[in-house]
């Protein structure tokens, strides 16, 4: 149990959590109805090896918004509806209107649901109290402000907004591959991507390369900008940071993950709370990173 993205969002670090799991109880995970096309709610985080809706650590805590979605997917409901339409045109020789094809698609729709497979869903996310943040393992907007809403829906009121830099983004990322400074325990990984500061401009997507060397260098002296770059924390972590400040493949290296391979567990729930509170760490310090290089606002 990693995450391999992070979406984050701050909120104020005053909002009072103690009543958690009791709210979270109120919005548990409910099989999807028999018409309906996807159900959301809370489920434990350790899966079928835990029973609790949230997992804590210190200030750390670990939430998973599961879901079930019918799958029925438009080309058969469309293939359906075509022969539909067609046995009736045969047999009133004349084709139905706007409406009465809405209506047969809608009753189609209606008949198919009870009868459509469910796919299991889940969106794991990171609640650091002291940090005030939220990351969640997805880099998908839509999806992060999905879960985001779910947290929100459950406490009642959830002030969270996507972080902001008071600096651009894309300025630093170029800065550091043009020779400026990085900070402290961070250095370059082999993977960008360079774009042009129009929005029609080229592109340029780069990997396993020297990302300081040459030809690099001649498309910066192109104009051409940083909007994805790879980076590597004290040899803990990889990532790449995007100017839209989500973190993709966020992986954790040998150098932490070797603190795990030294102890004996047999437990699942046991691994399971050793690699959160490993990864839990990891994100407290790639966060302090970010948000000193970047001047992440705080939402308080």
């Amino acid at each position: 149990m990693f995450f391999r993205n992070l979406t984050l969002f701050r909120f104020p670090t005053s909002l009072d959590l103690s009543d958690l799991e009791t709210q979270l109880a109120e919005c548990a995970l409910k099989p999807v109805g028999p018409m309906e096309l996807s159900s959301r709610g809370f489920v434990p985080p350790f899966g079928q090896h835990g029973e609790a809706l949230s997992h804590a650590i210190g200030e750390s805590m670990w939430l998973t918004v599961g879901g079930e979605d019918k799958l029925l997917p438009s080309a058969v409901v469309n293939d359906l509806l075509q022969k539909k339409l067609a046995a009736l045109e045969e047999k009133e020789g004349r084709k139905p209107g706007g409406r009465a094809r809405k209506r047969m698609k809608e009753d189609l729709v209606a008949e198919l649901l009870p009868r459509a497979f469910v796919r299991p869903v889940r969106s794991d996310a990171l609640v650091d109290t002291k940090l005030g943040v939220i990351a969640v393992d997805t880099s998908s907007r839509k999806n992060a402000e999905s879960v985001v809403s779910e947290v929100r829906h459950a406490l009642g009121s959830f002030p969270a907004l996507p972080v902001n830099a008071e600096v651009a983004p894309r300025g630093i990322l170029t800065g550091w591959i043009a020779g400026d400074p990085l900070p402290d325990g961070l250095s370059l990984g082999d993977e960008c991507e360079l774009r042009d500061p129009t929005d029609s401009g080229a592109v340029v997507k780069v990997q396993r390369m020297e990302l300081q060397g040459e030809e690099i260098g001649k498309h910066l002296e192109a104009g051409k900008q940083v909007a994805r770059l790879a980076l590597v924390l004290d040899d803990h972590v990889s990532f790449v940071l995007g100017e839209d400040l989500v973190v993709r493949k966020f992986k954790l290296l040998e150098g932490a993950v070797d603190q795990l391979e030294s102890t004996d567990r047999e437990d699942v729930a046991a691994e399971l709370d050793a690699r959160f509170a490993l990864m839990a760490g990891e994100f407290k310090r790639l966060f302090a990173v970010l948000e000193s290089a970047f001047r992440l606002s705080k939402a308080d």
